[in-house]
């Protein structure tokens, strides 16, 4: 068997974001797979934390002429930022070849959906406030749709930091703490909390922390782990 070339895209410029994706992607340990990472170009124009739907809008414009090169090579893109992210359909658009592109918002949902048992429902601890609106929204109107959303989705809850906070604020572990509480606190009428699902791709690592608030019997998905799976099953089964 050929070994999965898999691309992991990080469309902003921090590099230490990037980096922060290798070792517990690399930790799931799948074989005959070889990764490649990422990083947006820090050029003019290039956005180094996106905090909002038109950073992630600038950062697609940005970072597409660099990542089209790349595309022939590979079996299977994540884009790693967690978001309803523009990027996902401009590089689908872009493909000759069919093969799935996945951002990591899309996949944690999938995920989490699977997961549910019955009478319960997922939430998501994210960033900054603004995409409380933005990823309910997303959830809701086009991942699941209304019917399914309003059954199994308890909502957002924010942390009040951007990306580029979550790996120096002296306050992060007490504010991914906080917000997972509040998703506890507050699920919709006759549900119960049974995942939650880590926001953006720095929180990678953290599911200790929203665990200790939680409980062992809640699942906790990270999008990025989430994202490689779903990747690496798709080429696998040759769809």
């Amino acid at each position: 068997m050929a070994p999965i070339k898999m691309l992991i895209i990080n469309p902003n410029t921090t590099q230490s974001m990037t980096d922060s994706l290798r070792a517990p992607i690399e930790a799931l340990d799948y074989n005959h797979t070889e990764y490649t990472y990422y990083t947006s170009p820090s050029t003019p124009g290039g956005i180094p934390s996106i905090n909002s739907p038109h950073d992630a809008a600038l950062s697609t414009t940005h970072s597409i002429p660099t990542l089209l090169p790349l595309l022939p090579r590979t079996d299977a893109v994540l884009v790693a930022c967690y978001s309803p992210h523009p990027l996902v359909h401009a590089l689908q658009s872009h493909t000759r070849t069919p093969k799935p592109i996945f951002g990591i918002f899309e996949a944690s949902i999938h995920a989490a959906v699977q997961l549910l048992q019955q009478g319960e429902q997922f939430g998501i601890v994210s960033t900054g406030d603004v995409w409380k609106a933005v990823l309910g929204d997303a959830v809701r109107d086009v991942v699941l749709g209304r019917e399914v959303a309003g059954r199994c989705f308890s909502g957002v809850e924010t942390c009040g930091l951007d990306a580029g906070e979550l790996h120096g604020h002296g306050e992060v572990e007490k504010r991914v703490k906080d917000a997972a509480r509040r998703l506890v606190e507050g699920g919709e009428e006759g549900g119960r909390l049974g995942v939650v699902v880590l926001g953006c791709a720095g929180m990678v690592g953290m599911e200790a922390w929203v665990r200790s608030v939680v409980g062992e019997g809640v699942r906790v998905v990270d999008g990025v782990k989430a994202g490689v799976g779903v990747l690496q099953g798709l080429v696998r089964g040759g769809f």
